[in-house]
């Protein structure tokens, strides 16, 4: 198993939104990063456990987990040109953007902000933490997601 950690702003899409979300499941697209594309595509697997984490907010932070119920396929938002993620490069017979569908399992009792995240030298080397890492997917080690679990 493999843990990640998935960005999304919550005015855009929230732990709120997947709870509520037929069978609590939503497909994650509009994913325009390759290095974070290829991870969906060739590393995250069904059963992965993914911390949902809201960004770009008062309090960015991870507030809940989710896990991997469908891995990569080609996120169809790239072939439509009314959605925002449209992108005309792609094609349905080679598809430059990959998706995975998410499945709410818990919302966590408070927020773990980042910046108590920043404040453990036990995270020094969790990705989001690393200067200039903008990306919205993640890995996680399953020693950094323990020590996280144990904050809540």
């Amino acid at each position: 198993m493999h843990y990640w950690l998935m960005k999304s702003e919550p005015d855009t899409f929230s732990i709120d939104d997947l709870q509520v979300r037929p069978n609590q499941t939503e497909h994650w697209d509009g994913v325009r990063n390759y290095q974070a594309r290829n991870m969906m595509r060739d590393e995250m697997k069904l059963g992965d456990l993914v911390f949902f984490y809201h960004s770009n907010c008062d309090e960015p932070g991870i507030v809940g987990i989710a896990k991997v119920v469908k891995e990569g396929y080609p996120d169809f938002t790239a072939f439509d040109p009314d959605d925002k993620h449209f992108d005309p490069k792609s094609n349905a017979d080679k598809p430059t953007w990959i998706m995975v569908d998410v499945q709410f399992v818990k919302k966590l009792s408070r927020t773990i902000s980042l910046k108590e995240l920043k404040l453990k030298t036990e995270l020094a080397d969790l990705a989001l933490i690393r200067r200039g890492n903008r990306l919205s997917i993640m890995p996680v080690t399953e020693a950094q997601w323990q020590f996280i679990l144990a904050l809540e």
